[in-house]
């Protein structure tokens, strides 16, 4: 909108009669103001000033002239304007009156409906408070009922009593701020955790008190134990001897699978029967408030901590093993080691995730590694092989009762083995003291049987030949036996030693855990055999080496000048040596070892040899240093003529007598001939054919011109031949053409 336009006044005396004339106050200030303010703008204030004076003397004099010439009216108007006056200020005071009785009257009703306010206030505070006195008796009642539980220590009961105390009236009321409860449930609520606090600590009490009996309990379950694997073990006898006709039973020992079926029907919890009962309730307690409390994993460690300490304290310094009635004794120390590992086994079958596989096994080792040391340091100083017998035979127990528990038993098995050793050692050392004693204390005077009885007691402990077992007739005693008091009395210590010495038994009891079901393993048997072919191979070594160097001081002159007339020293030692090592070195072997070893040389040997002329450093070979080497070949050959299966062992000369057979031959065609070479020269290589026979030379015999005796060699390029050296030209024409092509 476009702002006014202001008023512009030619002459303020129309502009006062205006302002005059306004019929209300709004009006009168609309007319003024413009007016003041033309009037300012234009600097006409004196104008306007005039022209509002000239008004008022106008009013003035206009009243003065009514005045003059209306006089008793004007008096009359006064004094009825004085009566009227009068007559107001009496309604005033009457007014007054009134006002002050209404001002009393309201007051009152004032202060009556303030009272009633009041009133109103003060039932509708007893109500409140009646109301939160209700709900705080609700709080305290669940508060109180909560501390009840525990102290009756129903610790679920007491944690549930809190937890729904919680939810349902201390957070409701903390969160609405205009609740009257709410400072006394931040109380409470800040009490929570001090009595959560309390439920663990009763809990964890009841539990170390728990942890206790059992500490103290374990021996007992491990007796226990013990005892059931004792019965068991006798109940599988009785089966093996009511069915002596089933092979088989006797395979399958204690916790093997057929066992265990027939243990079946024989239902004992070695936790619970009529001699032990082994409540695990509190366990089950602790554990389940923890996970509520949501403290699941700082239990777990505790109870590990502290099942560990039991542990340390389970196992003692020292152990007895000749004292069954001493504490330390080895069985009581077996015991409870047995019961705490079956009560750790139990507790992981029970519970989820409390107890892991691997804390467990770890402290089933370490309790295992402790009784070892113990039982091997008691054992060092015993020589006693009864003692060794029986502290083998409470062991042997243990590891049948804690294998069906799935425990390892693999370090145990070794153990057991290691007191056998040391029981075989000190049956051995007592076995021939005795034998020492019985051979220092004899007559050497023949026994002298006097009568039957005693004839067949002595036939019952000795081992007299079969055709003297008859008993003599009356007549011919007394006897005079062959031998004196010292064989049947040997006899008799070693009979004994055999039978105190239980080998099977104790096999069977030490045997490796993956055979629990079937018959024992010997592992030695491998390890025998391996031993065995490591020594076969050692001596195969040892027979080659000689060989070696035997055929190494072979001096052939392959080009020598006449025949020789004996077998080489080298082939004659090499012979001899052979014969010697198995006619008396080696003469204990079994007979197919000595083929072998026979085998191995002859071909070691054979190969040895024929690399002779195949050296690099034979250039040429004459007939005489061929013939040479074929009379060593043969004596070999007669040599092995002489042996078992000398037909067999012949075969590993073969190579060697053909090549020998090759460097003789008139017409070494042959050789390139398939048909033929396969006949007469099979054995020989393909490859060393060639070289042996490019070596070979022939003698240049009925030529007028040799003087001397010259050699012509095969294959020999002409243009490197020598005046006095010519090919033969019989057999080998084509031969050395060939090689010369």
């Amino acid at each position: 909108m476009a702002p006014r336009r202001p008023v512009q006044y030619d002459d303020y005396r129309q502009a006062v009669q205006q302002i005059i004339l306004s019929s209300s106050d709004a009006d009168y200030l609309d007319q003024l103001i413009p007016a003041l303010k033309d009037a300012t703008l234009s600097n006409r204030t004196a104008g306007l000033m005039r022209s509002l004076s000239q008004y008022a003397d106008e009013r003035e004099a206009d009243i003065e002239r009514i005045g003059l010439t209306k006089h008793e009216e004007f008096l009359a108007s006064v004094n009825q304007l004085q009566q009227v006056r009068e007559g107001t200020s009496e309604l005033t005071s009457e007014i007054l009156k009134l006002n002050q009785s209404i001002q009393a009257s309201t007051e009152k009703l004032a202060a009556q409906k303030e009272a009633l306010v009041d009133t109103r206030a003060v039932r509708q505070n007893i109500t409140e408070a009646s109301e939160a006195l209700k709900e705080s008796l609700t709080v305290l009642h669940a508060v109180n009922s909560a501390h009840g539980q525990i102290r009756n220590k129903n610790y679920y009961a007491a944690l549930k009593a809190l937890a729904d105390l919680q939810n349902e009236h201390l957070i409701p009321t903390i969160q609405n701020k205009y609740a009257t409860q709410h400072k006394l449930a931040e109380i409470i609520q800040k009490s929570i955790p001090s009595s959560q606090k309390a439920i663990s600590e009763a809990v964890m009490n009841d539990l170390n008190t728990w942890l206790y009996r059992i500490r103290e309990t374990s021996q007992f379950v491990g007796e226990v134990a013990f005892y059931h694997t004792q019965t068991r073990r006798e109940r599988q006898k009785e089966r093996m001897e009511a069915d002596p006709n089933n092979p088989f039973l006797k395979n399958f020992r204690l916790n093997s699978a057929i066992e265990l079926v027939y243990e079946e029907s024989e239902e004992f919890n070695v936790l619970d029967n009529e001699e032990l009962q082994v409540d695990f309730s509190p366990l089950f307690e602790c554990l389940h408030i923890h996970e509520a409390l949501g403290q699941s994993e700082k239990f777990k460690a505790e109870y590990a901590a502290t099942r560990r300490q039991q542990k340390e304290l389970l196992i003692p310094s020292s152990v007895n093993v000749t004292n069954d009635q001493d504490e330390t004794y080895l069985g009581a120390l077996l015991e409870g080691i047995a019961g705490f590992a079956i009560i750790e086994k139990a507790t992981m079958r029970k519970t989820q995730n409390l107890r892991s596989p691997v804390d467990v096994d770890e402290l089933w080792d370490s309790m295992c590694t402790a009784a070892i040391n113990l039982t091997s340091k008691a054992l060092d100083e015993i020589d006693d092989a009864t003692v060794l017998l029986s502290a083998k035979a409470v062991m042997t127990l243990f590891i049948q009762t804690m294998e069906g528990w799935g425990y390892s038993v693999t370090a145990l098995d070794a153990f057991v083995l290691n007191i056998f050793e040391r029981y075989n050692e000190s049956l051995t050392r007592s076995f021939d003291l005795d034998f020492r004693q019985i051979v220092s204390e004899d007559e050497y005077k023949p026994m002298i049987v006097e009568d039957a009885e005693k004839f067949k007691k002595m036939m019952e402990v000795t081992w007299y030949p079969p055709d003297k077992e008859k008993p003599p007739e009356d007549s011919k005693l007394p006897l005079s036996l062959p031998f004196s008091l010292m064989y049947p009395t040997c006899c008799i210590d070693i009979r004994n030693f055999l039978n105190r010495r239980e080998l099977e038994g104790l096999l069977q009891a030490a045997r490796s855990p993956n055979s629990a079901g079937g018959p024992t393993i010997l592992t030695a048997t491998e390890k025998f055999t391996n031993s065995k072919k490591e020594a076969e191979k050692r001596i195969f070594e040892l027979v080659n080496s000689k060989i070696d160097d035997l055929v190494e001081t072979a001096e052939y002159d392959w080009m020598a000048p006449s025949l020789v007339s004996e077998p080489s020293n080298y082939m004659q030692t090499l012979t001899g040596y052979l014969h010697n090592i198995m006619s008396s070195t080696l003469l204990g072997l079994p007979r197919e070892i000595k083929e072998l070893i026979y085998f191995d040389a002859l071909s070691h040997a054979a190969n040895m040899i024929l690399a002779l002329p195949l050296s690099p450093e034979v250039k040429k070979i004459n007939p005489h240093g061929v013939a040479a080497l074929a009379k060593d070949v043969a004596y070999l050959s007669e040599f092995v003529d002489t042996l078992d299966n000398a037909l067999i062992l012949k075969e590993n000369l073969d190579e060697l007598q053909q090549t020998v057979m090759l460097m003789q031959t008139d017409n070494p065609d042959e050789f390139y001939d398939i048909s033929v070479r396969n006949k007469k020269f099979g054995r020989v290589d393909a490859l060393n054919g060639p070289k042996i026979l490019e070596k070979y030379v022939y003698p240049l015999l009925n030529m007028p011109w040799a003087g001397e005796i010259t050699y012509a060699y095969r294959g020999k390029p002409i243009e490197d031949r020598s005046p006095g050296e010519f090919l033969v030209e019989q057999p080998v024409t084509s031969f050395n053409r060939r090689f010369q092509g």
